[in-house]
């Protein structure tokens, strides 16, 4: 038998049809396996595209952002700014669940403040200008983009890793077991074809023998 061969295995036809039955069934899930794989891959270089796509978007909203930010305390100056960070309250719970791609859970991240809330200024509009209400939606624009692109991120990341998961079950299945069961069951019909040609020729010798002894007792 080959060293890939399954050790313990007697060379019969019961573990012969067992051993057709489970290459059958290893061949099938590797094809599934595969198909799979492909599959996760495309979704991969997608989410990986959207990924790349949304982090040039939140980094021109941040410069933009920054930008406002700083125009608004030009008009109302620094001073009246932190004062108006200070008294801002913190942002509110955010939603967190998962959804299901190709199998795989991945994060889904809502956006907090949803309702008038969220829409409407958290400060006063007292002692403030137009410049401090578009970098609030500014920066309330970043922080959305920022949880899409975390959402985003952890979905390329559990894809990434059942990728690689999916990979190393394929390699095992391809360049592990089917070779091994491919060798043994190679091996098992040799040795059957090999003991039916000895049955064969013994077969054949007892007529030959039976035949002589048969012609000597006549004569």
């Amino acid at each position: 038998m080959s060293k890939r061969g399954i050790s313990g295995i007697r060379p019969t036809r019961i573990e012969l049809l067992k051993l057709k039955k489970q290459e059958i069934i290893a061949s099938k899930g590797h094809d599934l396996l595969q198909e799979k794989l492909d599959a996760m891959v495309i979704e991969f270089f997608r989410y990986v595209d959207a990924y790349a796509d949304l982090r040039d978007d939140l980094d021109r909203q941040v410069a933009g952002a920054l930008l406002a930010i700083k125009e608004a305390g030009t008009v109302i100056g620094d001073q009246k700014l932190e004062e108006l960070a200070v008294s801002t309250p913190g942002m509110e719970d955010i939603p967190m669940g998962f959804r299901v791609i190709m199998g795989v859970r991945v994060p889904m991240i809502g956006e907090p403040g949803v309702g008038t809330e969220g829409r409407q200024p958290s400060y006063s509009y007292l002692g403030t200008s137009a410049r401090t209400d578009e970098a609030s939606r500014a920066f309330k624009e970043v922080s959305a983009t920022a949880l899409k692109l975390a959402e985003l991120e952890g979905t390329v990341r559990r894809l990434a890793a059942e990728i690689k998961s999916t990979r190393r079950r394929v390699n095992a299945l391809e360049h592990v077991l089917l070779p091994r069961l491919r060798d043994t069951r190679r091996y098992i019909e040799m040795h059957l074809e090999e003991r039916e040609r000895e049955d064969l020729f013994r077969r054949k010798r007892t007529k030959q023998v039976i035949k002589e002894h048969a012609a000597t007792g006549e004569t």
